[in-house]
């Protein structure tokens, strides 16, 4: 397996009461739900499109927060990952991993490929 950098539950009140756990390796982040009949889920970090932090107000008193991840993947689309400590330390760790992942892959979002192209060759074809 994998060297794990970051690995955490879901907390309840701040506590680790939970049967969901994270945890992220150097190219994958990894979901485990469940007690008797456990389901692991991974999303490759290069498919992880876009982070949010998210922390209410019973999150920031109990020194938690969620992270809301956009990612591409097929079984896990969009996803929330629940009250974990330090969750701005955790979101910034994440997103220099996941942009590591993105650069070593050379994989590059839609978003940014039409600063990369002149406006000039973009109309050229059209008349």
């Amino acid at each position: 397996m994998a060297d794990i950098l970051w690995h955490d539950r879901k907390r309840y009140l701040g506590l680790p009461i939970s049967f969901t756990k994270y945890s992220m390796s150097e190219d994958r982040l990894f979901v485990e739900t469940g007690l008797f009949n456990l389901t692991q889920n991974e999303v490759r970090l290069y498919r992880i499109l876009d982070l949010q932090l998210k922390r209410s107000f019973g999150q920031r008193i109990f020194g938690v927060g969620s992270i809301i991840v956009s990612s591409s993947d097929k079984s896990l689309g969009n996803f929330e990952i629940k009250n974990v400590k330090n969750s701005a330390n955790v979101k910034e760790m994440l997103s220099v991993q996941v942009e590591q992942q993105r650069e070593s892959k050379r994989v590059y979002s839609r978003e940014n490929m039409n600063d990369d192209v002149d406006e000039n060759e973009l109309h050229e074809g059209e008349f």
